[in-house]
């Protein structure tokens, strides 16, 4: 990765995503963040990882990888898997796919073993709080009630993003804190990084978008405007 702000996009697992399609979503956010400058990150589903890694040299994480070392695990899959599918790291316990607590734990350890990065899903600033004692690379909080809702989570609950900011830097500032949930604007990804994080996670808005790469870009646009003014701040 380029450094920061970031944008990571889920493709998660629609039509959009898969095949050739997915390659194009892909190579767009490739382009993007080649003529910005901006770090952005591509989640594939599984069965399209070595394909779109091999077609893009920006990084690509899986969407998920179960606690598991190879063995006996029929339909799981592993961190060696992933990387292996030339993956550069893994969401964790996204809200549509949610682990325990343990399992967690394992997966972060884990990826973090194989040198591949952890992006930890959380949805309150508890969870948020509890998950940077685990030490992830980063950690995205997203509120499922919002989550493609379109209403993003930077504008309609600030203060979520706020006290889980204040949260990561409490009890672990070496984690990166992105936010996700309903962002669907550049104006709404300007706003989260305002707020105090740096950089966002969001899918529907890019997947299922007429024009993805417009709206990646003005994404990336407003991201660089709101990272250089909260730097200059600092």
């Amino acid at each position: 990765m380029q450094g920061f702000p970031i944008i990571v996009l889920n493709f998660k697992a629609y039509s959009e995503a898969v095949g050739e399609k997915g390659v194009k979503l892909a190579k767009y956010a490739e382009e993007v963040s080649r003529e910005y400058g901006v770090s952005i990150v591509v989640a594939p589903p599984v069965t399209m990882l070595s394909r779109i890694a091999n077609s893009v040299s920006i990084p690509v994480f899986a969407q998920h990888v179960d606690p598991h070392f190879p063995g006996s695990w029929t339909g799981s899959v592993t961190v060696e898997m992933i990387k292996e599918a030339g993956a550069a790291g893994s969401l964790v316990n996204h809200s549509e796919k949610r682990m325990i607590l343990s399992d967690i734990s394992i997966v972060v350890k884990r990826l973090r073993e194989e040198k591949l990065v952890s992006l930890l899903c959380t949805d309150t600033v508890e969870t948020t709080r509890a998950g940077a004692g685990l030490s992830p690379d980063m950690i995205a909080i997203e509120p499922p009630e919002l989550i493609g809702t379109g209403i993003s989570v930077s504008k309609a609950k600030p203060e979520i993003v706020i006290g889980a900011v204040d949260a990561v830097k409490k009890i672990n500032p070496s984690v990166h804190i992105l936010c996700g949930a309903g962002i669907s604007t550049g104006e709404d990804v300007g706003r989260a990084i305002e707020l105090g994080t740096e950089g966002v996670l969001l899918a529907s808005a890019y997947v299922k978008a007429k024009d993805p790469k417009n709206i990646l870009s003005s994404m990336a646009e407003y991201a660089l405007k709101a990272w250089e003014k909260t730097q200059s701040s600092k």
